[in-house]
C-alpha cells in the first residue's frame, strides 16, 4: 500500500482514482477543482479529499494529476497552491495529463530540482477504458521512479511502458491521436459510401473486420456511426486540443502531417455544426450531412 494523491476527477480520474483506492488498495486523498466532485468521490471510495492540490500532495509517495491541458497542469503543479509546494523529496509526480512535450519536460526539471521525480504518462482507452481499469499508458522520464510508479498505475492500467526520456510519453500519445484521426476518417468514408453503395452495414462489417481493415474503431464505433449516434467517447473539442499539440510539435520537428491537418479541419466544420460534445465518429456527420 502506498500513500498516493490523485488530482483532477473528470471522466477519466475520477474512475481512476477509485482503482487505485479498490483494486490497488491505496491511501488516496484527493483534489478537485470543484470540490463537490472530491466529497462525491470520498463518500463513494473511501479516502479524504483537499482543499488545494499542496495539501493532497503533502506527505504523499505519488502524486498523479489528470487535467485539461498545459495551462491547467502548469496551475495545478506550480500555482500559488501547486502540488509542486508540497511534494516530498523523494516522491514521484506521475502525470496522466495529455498535454504537450515541453510541460512535461517543464515538470520533470522543477521536480528534479525540488528532489523528487516526474513521470509524464498520458492514457489511451477514453473513459470506459479508465472505468474498467484497461488503460495503455505511455510514459516518460527516468527508469527508477518509473518502475516505482508502474506498480501503482496498475491499478488501471493493462499496459504501461516507458518510451523515453521525459517528453516521450507525450509524444507516444500524440503518434496515438495521429493514427486514430486516419483511421476515423477512413471508417466514416468506407461507411458513408457503404451506404450510398446500397450494401449491408451489418454484412459488410462482418466481412472486412476479419481482414487487413480491421480496427478497434471497426469494431466499437461502426454501429454507433451508421446509426448517427456519437455519445459514445472522446469530444471533438478534447481532440482538437489534442491534434493541435501534435501538429505545434510536427512543426517543430518537420514532420509532415497532411492527413492530421486535414481531419483536424474536418473536425472544426463538426465543431461549427454544434458538434462540441459529440464523440469523434461524428465525422461521418460531415459525409452524410
Amino acid at each position: 500500500m502506498a500513500k498516493v494523491a490523485f488530482l483532477g476527477l473528470g471522466v477519466m480520474g475520477y474512475p481512476m482514482a477509485g482503482h487505485l483506492k479498490v483494486r490497488g488498495g491505496h491511501d488516496v486523498t484527493v483534489y478537485n477543482r470543484t470540490a463537490a466532485k472530491a466529497e462525491k468521490w470520498v463518500a463513494q471510495f473511501g479516502g479524504r479529499s483537499a482543499p488545494t492540490p499542496r495539501a493532497a500532495a503533502e506527505g504523499q509517495d505519488f502524486v498523479m494529476a489528470c487535467v485539461g491541458n498545459d495551462n491547467d497542469l502548469r496551475e495545478v503543479a506550480l500555482g500559488a497552491d501547486g502540488a509542486f509546494h508540497g511534494i516530498a523529496r523523494g516522491a514521484v509526480f506521475v502525470d496522466h495529463t495529455t498535454a504537450s512535450a515541453e510541460i512535461a519536460r517543464e515538470l520533470y526539471a522543477a521536480a528534479r530540482k525540488g528532489g523528487f521525480d516526474a513521470i509524464d504518462a498520458p492514457v489511451s482507452g477514453g473513459q470506459a477504458g479508465a472505468e474498467n481499469g484497461v488503460l495503455t499508458v505511455m510514459c516518460g522520464g527516468d527508469a527508477e521512479p518509473f518502475g516505482r510508479a508502474e506498480k501503482i498505475i496498475a491499478a488501471y492500467a493493462r499496459a504501461c511502458n516507458l518510451m523515453g526520456a521525459s517528453g516521450a510519453g507525450q509524444l507516444a500519445k500524440m503518434c496515438n491521436q495521429i493514427c486514430i484521426a486516419g483511421l476515423v476518417q477512413g471508417l466514416a468514408e468506407a461507411l458513408h459510401f457503404a451506404k450510398r453503395a446500397g450494401l449491408d452495414i451489418e454484412k459488410l462489417i462482418a466481412t472486412i473486420s476479419k481482414g487487413a481493415a480491421q480496427s478497434w474503431q471497426m469494431e466499437n464505433r461502426y454501429k454507433t456511426m451508421a446509426a448517427g449516434k456519437f455519445d459514445f467517447g472522446f469530444a471533438v473539442d478534447w481532440m482538437r486540443k489534442d491534434l493541435a499539440i501534435c501538429l505545434a510539435e510536427a512543426r517543430r520537428n518537420g514532420a509532415h502531417l497532411p492527413v492530421t491537418a486535414l481531419v483536424d479541419q474536418f473536425y472544426s466544420q463538426i465543431q461549427k455544426m454544434g458538434g462540441k460534445r459529440w464523440d469523434t465518429s461524428s465525422l461521418i456527420a460531415l459525409l452524410d450531412r
